[in-house]
C-alpha cells in the first residue's frame, strides 16, 4: 500500500534523527504503510565474542523497523516510541549485513502491536534470526 508523501518525509525524517541508527550503519531502505525494512552491515565493532552480529545489533534495528513500520500509520503530528519488546533470537546472525523488516499487527488510538523479522544475508541467502513483537504508543510532539 503507498504511503502519503508527508508521512514518508516523516519518518525518513525521524529515522535520520536517530544516532544509535548512524552509528550502526543502519539504512532506511524501505518503507510503505503499515511496513518498514531496516538494514546494517554487521560491522567489526557490532560484533559478539564467537564473531557473529551481537544481539544489540539485531534487537536495535528489529525495534526500529517495528516503530516506524507503527509511525507509518499514526497521525502527522505523533512520533512513536517503544512500550515494550521481546526478542526470540533463533540462529547466529553470521553474514555480511541483517535486514529488519517490521510490520503492523493491529493499529490502535494510541497502542499498536507490532512485529518484525531479522535475517542475517550472506551471499544471497537469508536466514532468519530473530522474530521480534511488542507495542508501540503514539506521542505527540
Amino acid at each position: 500500500m503507498s504511503l502519503r508523501t508527508d508521512i514518508e518525509a516523516k519518518v525518513r525524517a525521524s529515522f535520520e534523527a536517530q544516532s544509535m541508527m548512524t552509528t550502526l550503519g543502519a539504512e532506511l531502505t524501505d518503507l510503505s504503510a503499515g511496513r518498514a525494512t531496516i538494514t546494517a552491515p554487521i560491522l567489526p565493532e557490532s560484533r559478539q565474542q564467537h564473531g557473529a552480529a551481537h544481539a544489540g545489533l539485531t534487537f536495535s534495528i528489529g525495534d526500529s523497523a517495528a516503530g516506524y513500520s507503527a509511525l507509518t500509520m499514526f497521525p502527522l503530528a505523533a512520533e512513536v516510541v517503544t512500550v515494550e519488546m521481546k526478542i526470540n533470537l533463533m540462529a547466529p546472525g553470521i553474514g555480511d549485513r541483517l535486514v529488519a523488516e517490521g510490520r503492523v499487527i493491529k493499529s490502535g488510538r494510541r497502542l499498536t502491536v507490532v512485529q518484525s523479522d531479522v535475517f542475517a544475508e550472506r551471499d544471497g541467502t537469508r536466514t532468519q534470526i530473530a522474530l521480534l513483537q511488542g507495542t508501540m504508543i503514539a506521542v505527540e510532539t
